[in-house]
């Protein structure tokens, strides 16, 4: 057979593996994170977070299709098309390695026989296949999120690359130039990592088209390569709509012309000028000039996808972030400007004090008929500032992790070492290589990891040592425990170290390309401190440069083999070998950690969420994934479209309270009073509390209309003598209407004797924000019309003091007009009790916990423990206020539908062994010893290994050990109440030498 046919037949095979496991392993609906976004906005054509990934989005609603009007089977074919893409990038992946294989042994077979074939072949399939299995890559592979596609736009340029090197004496050759080229410019409608492939495509051109290489003229290539880079990231990327926006802004302000007239001159010009200059370079016959216009015009051509993004926007779709309907708009969406900029190479570390600021550029925002000035920018000045600022942010938490991690003491300045030091053990080593080394030699567990380097959470092992470690049975037994041996990291480096020795600019290439989609993205985001998540997903590109020569090791090996038996022996068992050790030995590993056919986590609770709303109501949240997942729920599946759902970290643009004042699905418009005017971007960002020694608390609407009056009698002056409104009181009232309160059916009649006359609170900040601004006003003028809840896992701060007035239906708090409970230390617990009774027993999906094979870190730290207090705080209630019966079924509902595992967070121990003291107290001795016995199993376990780190001399969680050995004590102070004796006496042994042997950590004799 031949050569070609064989290559091709050989990477579909690869597509076809891949795809299989990719679709056996899918997650059937909404994952956590960006996922349910993402899906929303791809099924509805929506616009979502910046910058906008309008080519994802684009070919989300083509597999959305497939669904064929089942909407609850729309996740599962929009994350099949991630399936698909990861599948191909396999593929490509395939295609690459042959190709580098091929060069690799052509330097020294002048004819390729069976032998170099089956070896070409065997790297492919042992790179390929190896990279098919990664952790991180598989991760992406079955969820609906934009780093599958961005995969295999990376492993298509990259292969392109190549094609064209095979080929680049041939006539045409240059097609596969321009074709990289329309796949930069789509890949920037889906994220742009891809763009980081350019430096190494740069010097497989350059190594090619050019016979005197020196280490000077590849210097100035590279050099080169990273301004192709800088031009398409941020003159194509960039500027292009920059440009676009200040040209509007003449011909609309200046010219008294329409939006979009300038820019649409401006587009025009460009065009005119990417044509010109294609027409000359042809008449002037200069090729380099001419595929370069080829290239700016193609990278347009995808980049045009952007037009998505104003076309939609200004159909006012019900997801809109940042409403990007003019060019002004669209540049700041595009660029993130809302995030903000982290100083790269020169700036201030987090203890340089500002001395001065001065105006930046003007902010511009859309008015009626013209662009208005929304404010200057700031640029802040400092006492000082360094090379390479990596310890940059002066967040409280940011500082306090600098010091801990560096073991800065308070007040001591850091050095200009400290900062690298910090770059290397957390930026890059914690941050990157971490993650790397789960890849290629094995992880503990899926646990957050970011702030330790010696914890076993989030950790790298290759598992060869860990025999000896007393490993907890939660780590050993998991899913998630994947032992690589360190084999798959071997191969690569055995495969990287024969390729620089005998073809030292290929794997410069590759090395490059590394560099860039790895260390490089390090350098560049410099990432302030612990984040949100874990950020490997970031670095798959590395990854995959890395099982490049994961697969070349095929042929190293085979040339030591091919010292004992021939050719093709060696060719067939150095393959064998290598198919065992890499992609064998990580797919029999991870798949347990990836198979989510199972999971429902995700959409269960967003389920509850909403089912936990009474009719009309107003849901606050906060975080992603208080909020992705429910816009799924509502948006895709209808779920409980009258429920309006409102982010309030996003309720602080302009854009977003103006939307909230419009219709939503089966919602209507929220009650803000405030005029547009009122609130627009540049008024009233913030406003300051200034103390008017006000006796008593003050009716909300009457602080509201102060803090939102226009009259110069009703505002201050600020330093600059502008005239600024200000906050003149924290203590607020809300007088309750008897009867609105009950033609509302806010609480029952036999509420009715609890009913304040007033909800009095302290507002707990010292200055106002818009989105705290929006809340109050909905809170002035809702008039106990439409429930107003939050979701439980809401920040306190978030709450703005309410805490005395919020009842807890389930998974959310609602606002409620009763007697505030001043006795009650934990305002959070308080129930609505019959009202939750009947969610949680009757309408709550539990997201199959009890049976899933596989759940995910968010499933575990997050659902589990939301339920868990959920269950705890309603048959505490239920039990005080007099309904034992209730109180018990609770408690079973509980056993019956969550796991008897604990999982790795301790504080649930204790909030089960309260679920254990309640069971006791209702006489239901066998459940309460259930529960017992499950805790002690899950503590003893925990408490045993945190016992061999001490005798080791290691660090032992001391947290851990006092809240296990609390839990332990209580137990068997609960089931010596109960009479278990035994169980008891058994506990109380427990205690007695946990005690002994954690004395030093403990303060005991």
């Amino acid at each position: 057979m031949q050569y070609n046919k064989i290559n091709n037949l050989l990477g579909w095979l690869c597509f076809i593996i891949a795809s299989a496991t990719y679709i056996l392993t899918l997650e059937p609906s909404v994952s956590f994170w960006d996922c349910g976004e993402f899906i929303s906005c791809a099924y509805r054509l929506q616009v979502s977070h910046q910058p906008g990934y309008p080519v994802f989005a684009m070919l989300g609603k083509v597999f959305s299709l497939l669904s064929l009007g089942d909407n609850t089977k729309v996740p599962y074919f929009t994350n099949m098309g991630s399936a698909i893409a990861s599948a191909a990038a396999v593929m490509f992946l395939f295609w690459t390695i042959t190709a580098v294989a091929k060069k690799l042994l052509a330097g020294r077979e002048k004819t390729f026989g069976n032998a170099q074939t089956t070896l070409i072949m065997g790297a492919g399939l042992v790179g390929a296949l190896a990279f098919t299995y990664t952790d991180t890559f598989w991760f992406s592979a079955v969820e609906t999120i934009v780093f599958a596609l961005s995969q295999l736009c990376i492993s298509v340029v990259f292969w392109a690359i190549l094609k064209w090197d095979a080929h680049a004496d041939e006539p045409g050759a240059d097609k596969w130039i321009v074709f990289i080229a329309y796949v930069m410019g789509l890949s920037i409608g889906i994220h742009l990592l891809n763009l980081l492939t350019i430096p190494a495509i740069a010097l497989v051109y350059y190594f090619r088209r050019y016979k005197n290489i020196t280490t000077k003229s590849a210097l100035i290539a590279f050099l080169i390569s990273i301004a192709i880079l800088g031009f398409v990231q941020y003159g194509i990327r960039g500027y292009t709509i920059k440009f676009a926006a200040f040209f509007d802004l003449f011909f609309v302000n200046s010219l008294g012309l329409g939006f979009g007239s300038g820019a649409f001159v401006f587009f025009i010009l460009l065009i005119t000028a990417i044509v010109g200059g294609i027409i000359y370079s042809i008449r002037a016959n200069k090729p380099t000039l001419n595929l370069a216009f080829l290239c700016i015009a193609f990278i347009y051509f995808g980049y045009g996808s952007f037009a998505y993004i104003p076309i939609r926007a200004t159909a006012n779709t019900n997801l809109n972030n940042s409403h990007p309907d003019n060019a002004f708009t669209l540049y700041g969406y595009l660029n993130r400007i809302q995030y903000g900029d982290n100083p790269l190479l020169y700036g201030p570390y987090f203890d340089a004090q500002v001395t001065g600021q001065t105006e930046g550029a003007t902010i511009y925002r859309k008015g009626d008929k013209k662009y208005e000035v929304a404010g200057k920018r700031s640029n802040y000045q400092y006492d000082h500032n360094a090379l390479l600022p990596r310890m940059y942010s002066t967040d409280a938490g940011d500082v306090g992790f600098y010091r801990g991690w560096l073991q800065i003491p308070e007040g001591q300045a850091p050095t200009f070492a400290d900062n690298i030091k910090w770059m290397a053990s957390w930026q890059v080593y914690q941050m990157y290589f971490r993650y790397f080394l789960w890849n290629f030699v094995g992880r503990y567990n899926d646990q957050d990891g970011q702030q330790s380097t010696e914890s076993i959470d989030g950790n790298w092992t290759s598992g060869i040592l860990d025999g000896g470690r007393h490993l907890p049975n939660y780590v050993v037994n998991s899913p998630t425990y994947t032992p690589l041996y360190a084999l798959p990291f071997i191969l690569g480096v055995i495969g990287m170290v024969y390729h620089f020795n005998r073809k030292k600019k290929d794997a410069l290439i590759i090395a490059l390309l590394w560099f860039f989609t790895g260390l490089a993205v390090v350098l560049y985001v410099n990432q302030p401190s612990v984040q949100p998540r874990e950020r490997d997903y970031s670095y798959v590109g590395s990854f995959y440069a890395f099982a490049i020569w994961i697969g070349l090791a095929v042929i190293a090996l085979a040339d030591g083999i091919s010292k004992k038996v021939n050719a093709r022996t060696s060719a067939y068992i150095a393959t064998g070998i290598c198919l065992l050790v890499a992609p064998v030995l990580m797919a029999v590993k991870e798949w347990p950690g990836h198979d989510r056919s199972t999971k429902m986590t995700a959409h269960d609770m967003a389920y509850n969420y909403l089912i936990s709303c009474p009719p009309n109501a107003i849901l606050f949240t906060y975080g992603d994934n208080d909020t992705y997942s429910l816009w799924y729920d509502q948006e895709v599946e209808g779920i409980r479209p009258d429920v309006r759902i409102v982010n309030l970290s996003l309720f602080s643009g302009d854009w977003y309270i103006r939307q909230m004042q419009k219709k939503m699905n089966q919602s209507a418009p929220l009650p803000i009073t405030m005029p547009y005017d009122k609130y627009k971007d540049g008024v009233r960002d913030v406003i300051y509390y200034n103390d008017a020694k006000i006796d008593g608390p003050v009716e909300l609407k009457e602080v509201f209309d102060f803090i939102t009056s226009d009259d110069k009698n009703s505002q201050g002056q600020s330093q600059s003598g502008e005239s600024i409104n200000y906050l003149p009181t924290k203590n607020f009232k809300i007088t309750v209407n008897a009867d609105d309160v009950m033609k509302n059916k806010v609480i029952t009649p036999a509420q009715k004797s609890q009913l304040a006359t007033a909800v009095e609170w302290t507002y707990p900040s010292n200055y106002i924000t818009k989105d705290n601004l929006a809340l109050l006003d909905i809170l002035a003028h809702n008039n106990w019309k439409r429930p107003i809840c939050f979701t439980t896992t809401i920040g306190n701060s978030n709450l703005i003091g309410l805490q005395p007035y919020l009842y807890k239906e389930g998974f959310t708090y609602r606002l409620l007009p009763l007697k505030a409970d001043t006795a009650n230390h934990d305002q959070l617990s308080k129930t609505n009790s019959l009202v939750m009774y009947d969610n949680v027993m009757n309408k709550y999906k539990y997201g199959k916990l009890k049976t899933a094979k596989y759940l995910d870190p968010e499933s575990k730290n997050m659902f589990f423990p939301v339920l868990a207090t959920t269950f705890l705080d309603l048959s505490q209630n239920l039990l005080q206020e007099g309904h034992p019966d209730m109180a018990l079924k609770v408690l079973h509902k509980f056993d019956d539908e969550l796991p008897e595992d604990l999982y790795p967070y301790i504080d649930v121990a204790a909030r089960k062994m309260y679920l254990a003291q309640l069971a006791y107290q209702l006489n239901d001795n066998k459940l309460g010893n259930k529960f017992v016995e499950n805790i002690d199993k899950f503590l003893t376990d925990q408490l045993s290994y945190n016992y061999y780190l001490l005798k080791d001399n290691a660090t032992v969680n001391t947290r851990d050990v006092q809240i296990g050995m609390q839990v332990l004590n209580g137990m068997a102070d609960y089931t010596k109440t109960a009479g278990q004796t035994a169980l008891s006496n058994k506990l109380q042994a427990q205690v007695k030498d946990y005690l002994t042997k954690f004395a030093p950590i403990m303060g005991q004799q």
